[in-house]
């Protein structure tokens, strides 16, 4: 039988920030005797991850942010002897520092809907005892003891739940595919192979809450009618590796994997395989063929996996977000899950909200929330001072969407007529300070390295449109670049074998879409009006709002800044290697970014400049 506890403390978010603090807290109990009252966790992921390391104590629920070693005895003392908070410990709402001692009513998470991530953060990821205690497994029981295969399949149909890791196919149309392909042996597959920079929300979900995975996973099988199920996940996850070998251990304990499962003669066995890391993986058949112990190469997609996929074998492959969705949907209803979101596109969704705002972290929200919302309330906003230039969704495949389109919905549909896709689930989000030439180069560079080369549109194609962009990027873009990297963009699109080629022009044409004076000014003008190609910009002193502080001068990493205090410094131009130092510091804005050609190099290496065409900042 499990210990009863009083209280517990779940710490999150340590990111290798202060590894020692599970360990501090326990020491502390002990020194107190409360160590047979008080369980110390470390959980899952909760997302929030500026805030971290957090402390939730519950059962009421207390929320701490930035905890350090040094706060240990006083939450002790406080909070689990005297039951008070410790309030410089709180949330405090950055605009009116008003304190939020609970985390349900925190911005961040109030506006969350939180389906698949529930236990992320709350519970042992290690423990079967707390998954079930929570509701676990009772949705596997249901199936087992009082529904057909056939029902199953209608419940997640009429759910509407759509696939999680990019593509939308219907789950409940995939799995009755599977059932009804011929063959006796089948496969279910979860896909944790998450490639997209930036990107960690299977991650945090097979390492915060294995067991939702395992469960789904082994719905789906009875579903579809098949004895085994595999996991493929980054072999650069191996918490998340070990969190599901020792989940599918207890698994087989309990009775929930293995040979009669729950005593209902059906037998089903789930095993772990570990991906290379190639980010070509993540589609569908490459994977299988990973799987199969292959070179991971697209095939054409004439040939269904629903009919022929592992081993040639129909085989059904979701992501392990809609594997997890699986639970809630039987235990409350495929109407119930249809009730959240928009019309086509059901459900939540998981995002990693990265980039330019005050709250990065991992977030789920229902379909159809705006990007505004996403952004602005639960993100934070911009940092102090600075205006969102860009949201790229979908990651490094995914398209790059402008400020003037936040009031967009974000759901399938809305996305794709946007430019964009939802993707697996990366939001990147992108302030005036960024050049979205270098963000189209960044990203065809990305993929250039991931192509696995089987065709040549997108091994050729591809490689391309980096050299074009990064010739833009040096200053040594011509006239007629842009329409020559349009139309490659549109034939790598067309012509390409998988969903990796095909997507792969999205950062480029996006940006050409909605950005295309950036492009132009690159190339007619010579100069990056974000300030960050460092061939086509110069800095310079203004000297009426200069008052020769000297922080630029400690800043300079080339000794390139001269001048005596109080009066106008000076930018020694063949020193300077555009860094931007002396910018960033600048408190009063009297550091311009110029076009390069603007910036002549005196006899004494100062200021020297011809007109300037264009000034931006």
């Amino acid at each position: 039988m499990a210990e009863l506890y009083r209280a517990d403390v779940l710490v999150s978010c340590l990111h290798g920030r202060s590894p020692e603090l599970v360990s501090a807290l326990k020491q502390e109990l002990d020194r107190r005797g409360l160590a047979g009252e008080v369980k110390v966790v470390e959980t899952g992921c909760r997302g929030f991850c500026t805030m971290g390391p957090v402390l939730t104590i519950q059962p009421n629920g207390i929320f701490y942010t930035d905890v350090q070693l040094a706060d240990v005895p006083e939450i002790v003392e406080e909070t689990l002897v005297k039951g008070r908070a410790v309030q410089r410990l709180l949330y405090k709402e950055p605009a009116t520092r008003k304190v939020i001692p609970n985390y349900d009513a925190i911005p961040f998470y109030s506006k969350q809907m939180r389906i698949v991530l529930r236990n992320c953060g709350m519970i042992d990821p290690q423990s079967i005892d707390e998954y079930i205690a929570v509701g676990g497994y009772e949705a596997l029981g249901k199936v087992l003891s009082s529904m057909t295969p056939e029902q199953v399949i209608a419940e997640v149909q009429k759910s509407g739940l759509r696939g999680r890791g990019g593509a939308g196919f219907a789950t409940g149309r995939k799995w009755e595919h599977t059932r009804k392909a011929a063959g006796e042996v089948k496969y279910v597959i979860a896909n944790g192979d998450e490639g997209d920079p930036g990107a960690f929300m299977d991650r945090a979900l097979m390492e915060g809450d294995p067991y939702a995975v395992l469960e789904g996973l082994t719905i789906g099988g009875f579903a579809v009618g098949t004895q085994q199920g595999y996991i493929y996940v980054r072999d650069e996850y191996p918490l998340a590796v070990q969190n599901l070998r020792s989940a599918i251990d207890r698994a087989h304990e309990y009775g929930l994997l293995g040979s009669d499962v729950l005593g209902s003669g059906f037998d089903f066995d789930i095993r772990i395989v570990r991906g290379a890391g190639a980010f070509v993986c993540g589609e569908s058949s490459a994977l299988m063929q990973s799987l199969e112990g292959k070179v991971g190469e697209p095939r054409a997609k004439h040939v269904h996996a629903t009919d022929r996929g592992l081993w040639d074998r129909p085989s059904c492959l979701n992501n392990v977000e809609t594997w997890a969705n699986i639970p809630p949907i039987m235990n409350k209803g495929g109407e119930w899950f249809a009730s959240i979101g928009t019309e086509r596109s059901k459900g939540t969704k998981a995002f990693c909200l990265v980039g330019k705002v005050r709250n990065p972290g991992l977030i789920e929200v229902p379909m159809g929330i705006t990007l505004r919302e996403i952004v602005d309330d639960i993100g934070g906003g911009p940092p102090k001072g600075r205006e969102i230039k860009a949201v790229q969704t979908g990651g490094p495949s995914g398209g790059c969407i402008p400020a003037s389109m936040l009031d967009l919905p974000v759901d399938y549909e809305s996305l794709t007529e946007a430019g964009s896709m939802m993707g697996s689930g990366g939001m990147i989000v992108m302030d005036d300070r960024t050049c979205m030439v270098d963000i189209a180069r960044y990203f065809i560079d990305f993929l250039k390295d991931e192509s696995c080369g089987k065709c040549s549109t997108c091994r050729e194609g591809i490689k391309r449109m980096l050299e074009i962009l990064t010739n833009i990027s040096a200053g040594l873009g011509k006239p007629g670049d842009i329409e020559v990297l349009e139309s490659l963009a549109k034939t790598v699109q067309l012509a390409s074998l998988c969903g990796l080629g095909k997507s792969a022009p999205n950062p480029v044409l996006s940006t050409l879409h909605y950005f295309r004076e950036e492009y132009e000014k690159h190339i007619a003008e010579q100069f990056c009006p974000a300030g960050v190609c460092r061939a086509l910009i110069a800095y310079q002193v203004v000297a009426e709002k200069c008052k020769g502080c000297g922080l630029c001068i400690k800043a300079c990493p080339q000794e390139g800044i001269s001048g005596t205090a109080r009066q106008p410094h000076a930018i020694d131009q063949v020193k300077c290697i555009q860094c931007g130092a002396c910018f960033e510091v600048c408190r009063l804005d009297a550091i311009q970014v110029v076009p390069r050609s603007a910036v002549t190099v005196g006899s004494n290496g100062g200021n020297g400049y011809k007109p300037v065409r264009e000034v931006v900042r």
